[in-house]
């Protein structure tokens, strides 16, 4: 059975002084799920409002700036995520992550697979994209389709993008409780909703005919 992910890059938390933070991971992409620990969360919350963040300056480390950061993320016109799905193969090790520039705001656009056409799935590397009947095959690097491909039997893809549906919902869940915590409950309301909204976490995805 493959593993598909929603994943966030973590670069942006690196020098965030706004709030504590957890450790990147190895790979620097975390793993966004309703199991994340509220340091992870606060790593998590600290890269969506670093990246949104309209004036690119430093701030005082506190709850003002914790607040007026978190207030910005809910004014921008649209919240973008840097990171997207990661899919993996573990029977085979094969790992495709998330091309650079196909944030986690286009995870949805998997879905046209099941069309049978091709989404952009980013760059540096570009995934390289191969419809064959009931499969997929993806390979990480469409420079190298030497390498072993991953196969995706599209009858397996909403099950698939059903488990990210439910990752990102619970991820939300922990984002209400950390925002609760040291912020307004009206503020948390909006980051919930306006996070939910952007980045298409909790909708129900389309039907497949």
């Amino acid at each position: 059975m493959l593993i598909m992910e929603p994943v966030l890059e973590t670069h942006e938390a690196a020098d965030f002084t706004l709030w504590p933070t957890a450790g990147p991971p190895a790979d620097r992409l975390l793993v966004l799920s309703g199991d994340l620990s509220p340091l992870e969360v606060s790593t998590a919350m600290a890269v969506l409002a670093g990246y949104n963040k309209t004036q690119r300056k430093r701030h005082d480390r506190g709850p003002a700036g914790g607040l007026a950061m978190l207030r910005r993320l809910v004014s921008v016109e649209s919240v973008v995520a840097p990171g997207g799905l990661r899919l993996r193969d573990p029977a085979t090790g094969v790992t495709m992550p998330p091309g650079c520039c196909f944030g986690l705001e286009n995870w949805r656009d998997w879905q046209i697979l099941l069309d049978g056409e091709t989404p952009w799935l980013g760059h540096d590397p570009t995934p390289g994209v191969e419809h064959s009947g009931p499969l997929v095959r993806l390979w990480p690097d469409e420079q190298r389709p030497a390498g072993r491909p991953i196969e995706l039997a599209l009858s397996e893809l909403s099950v698939l993008l059903e488990s990210v549906r439910s990752a990102l919902t619970g991820f939300l869940g922990l984002v209400e409780e950390w925002t609760l915590r040291d912020f307004p409950a009206a503020l948390a309301a909006q980051v919930v909703a306006k996070l939910d909204a952007d980045l298409a976490m909790s909708a129900c995805l389309r039907e497949v005919s």
